[in-house]
């Protein structure tokens, strides 16, 4: 089975760059109780690729204060202070931070019997578990990078507190070349990208987290749907459609309300009975599976909806497209003996595998993850499923990571991560087994026995939500999307008012074909227009003028800025269908 281990020189560097940002962490907090004597300091972690550490100020740091404390840790990693851990009774802890409240809450959190450690440099002195450099010297390359507000223990009943972010590496180099990819990944933002594309918004009067399609974000949408309906068709999905809500009963028997509630809408009262927007569409599907009496001749089952879900997201942690409240799950369910999951799971994995490549993605990380803390059912049976996803892994020779304890609360999962353009990583398909399910419904088949069995359930969602994978796209093709998935394909750019109405005709030759395509008639000078195209990230440029017309062509520019010259409108639109029709994601 190929697991992918980390080499030991990864294993190192992880290591290292741990104990880099845990200390940069600490010596910011330093800096800020030497610049805001009376701040009070809460926590300050390392996380990928940096740290942070969140304070209570009165007023919110500036960028002129990330300035200056960033001149306060260059002096004390210039001091070259030692690091020194030291283990403190319960007493003790509390008396070292009498006039640190969160440091208290801390302390009085922590298990009886449980270790106390702190840690000083300097004058500095902290709560904590240790894993640093061995001195504020050996913290060669850092930057405090912006500012957020961020809730005591990610509670918007807890104070508000600042939360200063920064990034901290080996080296210089490492350093530097972070801070130019955080420049890319900036112009790729796609929030910023659905503003200016005109692709999508949200709204305060709609509400956080809601999104909202505007046309040609409406257009990338359906495209994707599209491709999602055929390839699900070729391989036996069968189209179903559920409510948005449901009664609290069924949340009860799925186990919903006992593992997942605090993810979920507060209850509507319907004629005196509870009923919740539903979080995800599982238990409708099982639903129907159950509307009719099962056959082993029958399975597997498989149903597939785009399905509406609506879960809570503090508003904190809602992201633009990729952390929201209400969206759209490429969900489907298959239902299947025992003897058939294997093969089911398999069959899933080609599956996601060629509807990523379709979309330009050809670079991933597979994750194997496993039965958490907080579960249901037979540990034998989750044995018993993880088997059966290695074995599918297994066939299919694909290398994966084991996330240990990372499955849903009903079944262990496998987790699909794409890279993206820039080497950054998004969280796509997953596959998650589940015998809870079936067990709690007491859903069954006839076997060829004649006697009732039980089936086996696969969950399965190849985008994950359209909402999130359309934001990774933007991302990705930073706006401009290949010529099949372009909102708008082409627009006809007439040099005067006489060629508008050629302008047009071409349009409608090319509509005709099936292309997107559109005239930009306005009072503007060509090359304005042709700016605009490329700004808006239009594929293609067909400029009409006389010569154009007289020939029943256009001159053909990309937007690249290549210029393909005067060509027959007929061979305009035979390239631009045969990139459709190709779905080629490097073109144009």
């Amino acid at each position: 089975m190929p697991v992918k281990q980390p080499t030991p020189q990864e294993s190192e560097l992880d290591d290292r760059r741990y104990r880099i940002r845990h200390s940069a962490a600490h010596v910011l907090a330093d800096a800020v109780l030497e610049l805001f004597p009376h701040a009070k300091y809460a926590i300050g972690p390392p996380v990928e690729d940096g740290f942070y550490y969140d304070f209570d100020v009165p007023t919110p740091f500036t960028p002129d204060d990330l300035g200056r404390l960033e001149a306060v840790m260059r002096e004390r990693v210039a001091r070259d202070l030692p690091f020194e851990m030291a283990e403190v009774s319960r007493d003790e802890a509390r008396a070292l931070f009498a006039d640190q409240p969160y440091k208290q809450d801390i302390i009085d959190g922590l298990p009886e019997g449980e270790p106390i450690t702190t840690c000083r440099h300097g004058g500095f002195l902290d709560l904590c578990r240790g894993r640093h450099v061995e001195s504020t010297g050996r913290v060669p390359a850092f930057k405090l990078l912006t500012t957020a507000g961020a809730y005591w223990r990610g509670d918007e009943r807890n104070r508000m507190l600042q939360r200063v972010y920064g990034s901290a590496w080996e080296s210089e180099a490492a350093l530097e070349e972070h801070l130019r990819q955080l420049e890319e990944a900036a112009q790729r933002d796609h929030r910023r990208l659905g503003r200016e594309l005109d692709l999508f918004s949200t709204s305060e009067a709609v509400g956080p987290g809601l999104v909202l399609w505007h046309p040609k974000g409406a257009r990338v949408r359906s495209l994707m749907e599209q491709v999602w309906r055929e390839e699900h068709d070729r391989r036996g999905y069968q189209p179903v459609y559920s409510p948005h809500v449901g009664k609290g009963a069924l949340w009860a028997t799925s186990g919903h309300l006992d593992f997942y509630r605090e993810s979920m809408y507060d209850a509507m009262d319907v004629e005196g009975q509870e009923y919740f927007a539903k979080p995800m569409n599982c238990p409708f599907h099982v639903q129907i599976y159950q509307s009719a009496k099962r056959s082993y001749r029958e399975l597997p089952i498989r149903y597939t909806e785009l399905g509406a879900v609506y879960r809570y997201e503090r508003s904190g942690v809602l992201h633009g497209l990729l952390r929201v409240r209400g969206f759209t799950q490429d969900d489907a369910h298959i239902f299947c003996t025992p003897e058939q999951v294997e093969d089911e799971v398999v069959g899933v994995l080609d599956f996601a595998f060629h509807l990523l490549r379709v979309f330009g993605f050809d670079d991933y990380d597979v994750f194997l993850s496993t039965r958490p803390e907080k579960a249901v059912g037979d540990p034998a049976d989750w044995e018993l499923a993880t088997e059966a996803l290695r074995r599918a892994l297994d066939r299919r020779h694909v290398e994966h990571l084991v996330d240990e304890g990372g499955g849903a609360f009903y079944g262990p999962k496998l987790d699909i991560k794409v890279r993206d353009a820039i080497g950054r990583s998004w969280q796509c398909t997953t596959i998650q087994f589940d015998f809870n399910l079936p067990q709690r419904f007491g859903l069954a088949y006839d076997g060829a026995d004649g006697a009732e069995h039980r089936p086996y359930m696969v969950h399965r969602a190849l985008f994950g939500s359209l909402e999130r994978f359309f934001g990774v796209l933007i991302e990705h093709y930073a706006g401009a999307f290949p010529t099949w998935l372009a909102p708008v394909q082409a627009v006809l750019i007439p040099i005067a008012d006489r060629h508008v109405d050629y302008a047009h005709a071409v349009r409608g030759q090319l509509a005709a074909a099936g292309i997107r395509a559109e005239v930009d008639a306005r009072n503007e000078r060509m090359n304005a227009k042709i700016r605009n195209a490329q700004l808006a990230k239009i594929p293609y440029m067909l400029v009409a003028g006389d010569k154009e017309a007289q020939a029943n062509g256009a001159a053909v520019r990309l937007r690249t800025g290549q210029d393909l010259g005067l060509l027959p409108v007929d061979d305009v639109t035979a390239r631009i269908v045969g990139e459709t029709a190709r779905r080629d994601p490097k073109a144009p």
